[in-house]
């Protein structure tokens, strides 16, 4: 599930050969599986991975050599205590949640994502956004022109009234994301330029596989290894482009820096032949034609080499069949089939089947991507305690460089 929730996040949206984009993601988990961090958090220019935290390691690193080598050591060691704050900020609401929802006993995904998009031939700011989500569904989202917190789900509305009162707050998540945000975004791009202005070329395959039902096959068309992520993928028979029954997935990153993009299409097998997809990417002059070659799976061998042996087998038993009748009438004997051409008939026959609650923004630690912003304020209570805490700025804009200090705030 929380695998399905990140790519959720990773594909908010697509990005151009002339936009770039810089985003900030932090993921907790309410009872972390084996083996899974209970707290994440990273940074991504135009998704490729640029810094990492998470909560069993507790260390903010570089993911990127050019990271690494034009931010001071001081970046990090900010960066690694904003996150552990972070990380505690995460804790205390991810179970205040639990207890709003009332759903306590299975796992829960309480993420945060920011950032900015630019329009580099226009050199101006796109599209700045400062979202929440619960459970893979959105939670709460930040309207910059209105200056107001939009609430999808009643659970949130305490919030969003809570945080709808901070103008102050408000005015300053609004400047993070249409200017220091753009900023970074721009230093960054600086810093990595060549990686980021590459291109590489998709590696392209045709394949099939059973379909959902036996009279069907699906054919898969697999791009990988390109960069940058926008591709398209289309289908053609006979020359002929199909794309009603074409299923896509979106694009998901290797580990080398590069993505792969999947797009697979139900046919008749009896149709046989004559099928293609066009791949069309930015590394390539021209569009990239690659055509299945009709093997079939679990077969080994194509639709054209089963049909022809299966005719091979076919006339052979014919031959066999007149051959041992011609015999007979001639001898007038009764002559016994040999066990070989027994099984050659026999085979002759088709093959295919709280921190404590502060007042946000206020804290003057690091942040990650120099945005302050309140995530919420919660009060909760039971029998015999009542607890309070803010989703409050997972990262605050109160830094001098691109991460974001966490300060709780105050209770609701």
């Amino acid at each position: 599930m929380l695998w399905l929730i990140f790519v959720s996040f990773l594909c908010f949206e697509t990005v151009s050969s002339e936009t770039h984009t810089l985003r900030y993601i932090y993921t907790a988990m309410s009872k972390p599986e084996d083996g899974f961090p209970e707290f994440t958090a990273m940074g991504l220019l135009d998704d490729m991975q640029i810094d990492y935290y998470d909560s069993i390691n507790q260390k903010k690193e570089s993911k990127q050599t050019w990271m690494k080598e034009n931010m001071d050591p001081d970046y990090w060691e900010k960066g690694t205590k904003s996150r552990k704050s972070k990380e505690q900020w995460f804790k205390v609401n991810v179970g205040i949640l639990e207890k709003r929802f009332n759903e306590t006993k299975r796992p829960h995904v309480l993420q945060w994502m920011h950032g900015c998009t630019l329009d580099e031939d226009n050199n101006e700011e796109v599209q700045g956004y400062d979202q929440y989500s619960y459970d893979g569904n959105d939670f709460l989202s930040f309207n910059k022109n209105d200056l107001q917190w939009v609430a999808p789900m009643q659970p949130a509305f305490a919030t969003k009234q809570k945080w709808d009162g901070e103008k102050i707050l408000n005015q300053y998540t609004k400047g993070y994301l249409e200017n220091e945000c753009i900023d970074w975004l721009k230093k960054f791009l600086g810093y990595g330029e060549r990686d980021i202005y590459r291109s590489v070329k998709p590696a392209v395959t045709v394949f099939a596989k059973p379909g959902k039902n036996k009279e069907s096959l699906t054919l898969t068309c697999m791009a990988t290894g390109f960069y940058p992520k926008t591709i398209h993928i289309h289908w053609y028979k006979d020359k002929q482009r199909v794309g009603e029954k074409m299923n896509s997935s979106w694009a998901l990153p290797n580990n080398d820096n590069t993505f792969q993009l999947r797009s697979s299409l139900e046919i008749d097998p009896v149709e046989g032949k004559g099928y293609s997809c066009e791949v069309l990417h930015g590394s390539l002059p021209e569009p990239l034609f690659t055509h299945w070659d009709g093997v079939v799976p679990g077969e080994g061998t194509s639709i054209g080499i089963i049909l022809g042996v299966l005719i091979v087998l076919v006339v052979v038993a014919v031959v066999v069949s007149v051959a041992v009748f011609i015999y007979k009438r001639r001898s007038d004997v009764a002559v016994p089939v040999d066990p070989n051409t027994q099984t050659l008939l026999a085979n002759a026959q088709p093959l295919l089947a709280n921190e404590n609650p502060q007042k946000r923004g206020s804290d003057s630690s690091h942040s990650d991507s120099g945005h302050s912003n309140s995530s919420e304020s919660v009060k909760s209570s039971d029998s015999n305690s009542s607890e309070s805490s803010k989703i409050s700025d997972p990262d605050s804009v109160k830094s001098s460089d691109s991460g974001v200090s966490v300060n709780p705030t105050s209770p609701v």
